[in-house]
């Protein structure tokens, strides 16, 4: 469920040998100059991550290599980023190291115990959910007291959002207590008037992208919502997580909180 990554963007013009000797280096060019922060925190634990594999946890913000064991979660057998999976121990996040993949919802983890992990990374994933803060109850249920959330959320100004307002938090919020499904489409006018087409190669033409929009309960395409830096910062704050770090990138936000409960 996360943002297409750069392999999606330009799988279109160039060969598959060659994606993958560019992706790597593309990655390791704009490693964060704090990720040793973020390394730190993590270091030789193990976690689970919501959405994923992501490329941004192996070069980026490198902390596949240094944990100890990491497990997903993908909302279906069949995702537009992934393509096929199951469940069962094939969550191939990092070489030859490998997770269980759950297939499960992000807002209804029930398949997972209460305080079963020591962090939790989630990268591009959360906008894609239509209920925030209902997947964050789950996300903060299942990891331990104290234990780590690192969020990256999509930075509007250099993707197909740029057009759309943020989000403000009382929207959250009121979205949690109305308990929305991930069957709404509360913002599809929105984002079919001001999605940046030209910024957006794999959705295609409009109706292309209006159809896989309509349809968004399958495929998960669409960013409900639009983060800043003061809402996420409202968010961390709401759910009793005291945020440790906080970095913006021309695309991203990232941000890795204790969790207090």
């Amino acid at each position: 469920m996360m943002r297409l990554d750069i392999k999606a963007r330009i799988k279109k013009i160039a060969p598959k040998q060659v994606i993958d000797l560019l992706v790597p280096l593309i990655y390791r060019a704009n490693k964060l100059n704090t990720a040793h922060i973020y390394q730190a925190l993590l270091k030789n634990k193990s976690g689970i991550e919501i959405g994923g594999p992501s490329g941004i946890f192996k070069h980026t913000i490198p902390v596949y290599p240094i944990i100890s064991k990491l497990d997903g979660v993908n909302f279906s057998n069949e995702t537009l980023w992934e393509g096929a999976i199951n469940s069962g121990l094939n969550f191939n996040y990092f070489r030859n190291k490998k997770g269980y993949q759950y297939i499960a919802e992000a807002t209804d983890l029930g398949l997972i115990k209460s305080n079963s992990y020591d962090f939790l990374l989630s990268s591009n994933c959360l906008e894609h959910v239509a209920n925030p803060i209902k997947a964050l109850e789950e996300w903060k249920r299942i990891v331990v007291p104290n234990g780590y959330i690192l969020l990256v959320l999509p930075n509007k100004i250099n993707n197909f959002d740029h057009r759309r307002p943020i989000t403000s938090f009382k929207h959250l919020l009121d979205d949690f207590n109305s308990d929305v499904s991930e069957e709404d489409l509360t913002h599809l006018g929105e984002i079919l008037e001001l999605h940046d087409l030209s910024r957006d190669p794999p959705a295609g033409e409009y109706q292309n992208f209006k159809d896989r929009s309509l349809n968004n309960f399958k495929n998960r395409g669409l960013h409900h919502h639009i983060f800043d830096t003061d809402v996420i910062k409202e968010i961390f704050e709401f759910m009793g997580i005291t945020l440790i770090q906080f970095d913006i990138t021309p695309h991203d936000y990232i941000a890795i909180g204790k969790i207090q409960k």
